[in-house]
């Protein structure tokens, strides 16, 4: 209700499989040429997405692909073939390097770079590469996309009068959440605090339809519709110091997500931890990225560059993280 209804389904949802077709040992760690920890946590995090692997293991995207020249479906395919099929200990992500400034102009080879930021512009890549073919759809439709299948979902915003408690409702679609943990010790905390309602300050003032005129109102943001993989990030980064928010975050192995939508009856809508990227360094510009990851056996991993070794569930919730993944 009150959101536009795509015009056609790009990606029907009920081909996505959240579980993994077949199960295996993991596959082989990435090396690092230099400061490619970043691009190689985000590799390791999405190689063990499930419904992402299992779809582009099926080589549905290659063998329909029209894209001229790059193409991130193509390359993330081939890339999670090489390393969950690989008999090497370690190999090179070399396509990925290869082709850098056509997923995110701002990355320099060689430089230290953010690992949220190669995440979100691998998932833009990959999204441009779903629409490849299809530019003139519509906004909806642009976002039912395989990508968006998985990883989308829409927030909904909801301002109130509080003169005659008008209700005025927007939605926008989201691939990833940023939140602020500066003031939290917990990842349920901050998501408490997220859905609870905020008074807008008279700088932001809202004019009610039904009073037409300026009144004081209250904001409240709340998940409507749930991604399948839903992705996190602890933002570290400290907005006004720049300096590095080193504190741990308490968060669970199992997330319940019904607290935080709009319509918080019904039953329990649960998420499973499968992946995380901690960063190590005193400050965000510097240091190094590693990840913990469930692999396809359902035991865990930390992938640290070329090294796979595994690890129990206490390490992986002991962390530090920046970044958490979520699968339903």
């Amino acid at each position: 209700k009150g959101m536009a209804l795509p015009q056609r389904i790009l990606f029907p949802p009920e081909k996505i499989c959240m579980d993994w077709h077949q199960r295996q040992r993991p596959g082989a760690g990435l090396l690092n040429l230099g400061n490619t920890c970043y691009i190689n946590v985000i590799l390791q995090c999405l190689t063990y997405t499930p419904p992402l692997a299992n779809y582009l293991l099926s080589h549905e995207h290659s063998q329909s692909c029209q894209q001229q020249g790059f193409c991130m479906m193509c390359v993330m395919e081939v890339h999670i073939r090489k390393v969950l099929y690989s008999s090497a200990s370690a190999i090179l992500p070399g396509v990925v390097l290869r082709d850098l400034k056509f997923i995110g102009e701002e990355f320099e080879y060689g430089r230290q770079e953010n690992a949220y930021e190669f995440l979100r512009c691998a998932l833009n890549a990959m999204q441009r590469a779903c629409l490849s073919g299809s530019s003139d759809s519509d906004i909806s439709s642009q976002e039912t996309t395989i990508v968006h299948q998985i990883f989308g979902g829409f927030m909904r915003s909801r301002v109130t009068c509080l003169s005659c408690q008008a209700v005025t409702d927007s939605y926008k679609a989201f691939l990833d959440v940023s939140l602020d943990i500066r003031a939290a010790s917990s990842l349920t905390t901050v998501l408490e605090d997220c859905v609870t309602p905020k008074e807008l300050d008279l700088k932001e003032c809202f004019k009610c339809s039904k009073c037409k005129k300026k009144v004081a109102a209250s904001k409240r943001v709340t998940i409507h519709q749930a991604p399948r993989v839903l992705t996190l990030c602890l933002e570290r980064a400290d907005q006004w110091t720049g300096k590095k928010i080193s504190k741990f975050v308490d968060y669970p192995e199992y997330l319940d997500l019904r607290p935080y939508m709009s319509d918080t009856a019904g039953e329990p809508l649960l998420c499973s931890l499968y992946a995380i990227v901690v960063h190590s360094g005193d400050t965000c510009l510097e240091g190094h990225f590693f990840c913990y990851t469930k692999a396809s056996n359902g035991l865990w991993y930390k992938m640290d560059d070329e090294s796979v070794d595994s690890c129990d569930i206490h390490t992986v919730l002991g962390q530090q993280a920046y970044l958490l993944f979520y699968a339903r």
